[in-house]
């Protein structure tokens, strides 16, 4: 498995984002919004000696074979990695902050902040073909073979531990926790649609030749190149088409603008892009 710096770095991000959400506004209000994470604050609850982090852990290591042979080694490794973290994380705060009651005594604030972090950080971690272990080793499962959004998905995949913690933490605690999962899938599938999310420009100057030529040697990427008439004018243009990522979009507006001041260009945001040089990470 080649390793690679970014992503490395990005699911230390996600992870330590999903951490703060989880131990900060979740768990000190009981809410056990599904994941391994919920089940251990069950557990925790029922058997107060046991940690969350370790019961979490150990739920973990339960669920990492799946994740090698239905998802593949990489996610697998990416995903033990992230999992101990995650868990190490937690337990170290639970160590060095302690903390036993929630910061604000208000649990649908709670509950917010709490799903908006945490969802920040799964996007982020699944967006690198990776996870968090237990259920959402699950969602992953179910996204791949069954093409569900990975936020649904997981939401299928948390529904019973959120009912069990309503038994547990009692019925309002409980609902609290399913809208958190339910809250949470959008979250997740938000991020990564943000992350996926690319330009479709339309340029229309009299540098067609030079900026076409931009994009493709310079940006790297293909073009289309449409053939009009001027509606006022009458003149026949050359216009061009392309799909490109935000930060390539920067760099050839500033192009066009520096060559042809008088450039029209139109931007559209495409959400999926399926081709060829274009991947998850592209």
């Amino acid at each position: 498995m080649k390793f690679d710096i970014k992503k490395f770095i990005l699911i230390n991000i996600g992870v330590l984002i999903m951490a703060l959400g989880v131990y900060i506004f979740l768990i000190p209000a009981n809410l056990a919004v599904g994941g391994v994470t919920g089940f251990a604050m069950v557990i925790n609850k029922v058997f107060p000696i046991l940690p969350i982090g370790i019961v979490m852990t150990v739920a973990n290591v339960l669920l990492f074979i799946l994740g090698f042979i239905f998802i593949g080694k990489e996610f697998g490794g990416y995903t033990i990695y992230s999992s101990f973290l995650l868990s190490g994380v937690i337990y170290i705060l639970e160590i060095i902050i302690p903390i036993k009651d929630p910061i604000i005594d208000d649990l649908l604030i709670n509950l917010v902040y709490g799903i908006i972090i945490q969802g920040m950080g799964m996007g982020i971690i699944f967006y690198q073909n990776s996870s968090t272990g237990g259920t959402d080793v699950i969602a992953k499962i179910i996204n791949k073979f069954f093409h569900l959004d990975i936020g649904k998905a997981l939401l299928l995949a948390d529904f019973f531990i959120t009912v069990f913690a309503g038994f547990i933490f009692g019925p309002k605690l409980g609902l609290y926790a399913l809208l958190g999962v339910v809250a949470n899938a959008y979250v997740i599938d938000n991020v990564i649609a943000g992350f996926n999310t690319k330009m479709n420009i339309t340029i229309n100057s009299n540098k067609t030749e030079e900026i076409n030529q931009y994009i493709i040697h310079e940006i790297d990427r293909g073009t289309t190149l449409y053939s009009a008439d001027g509606g006022y004018s009458k003149i026949n243009k050359t216009i061009i088409n392309t799909v490109v990522n935000r930060k390539q979009y920067i760099q050839i507006k500033n192009h066009v603008k520096e060559i042809d001041p008088d450039a029209f260009i139109t931007v559209g945001f495409v959400h999926e892009v399926l081709g060829e040089g274009f991947n998850i990470n592209s």
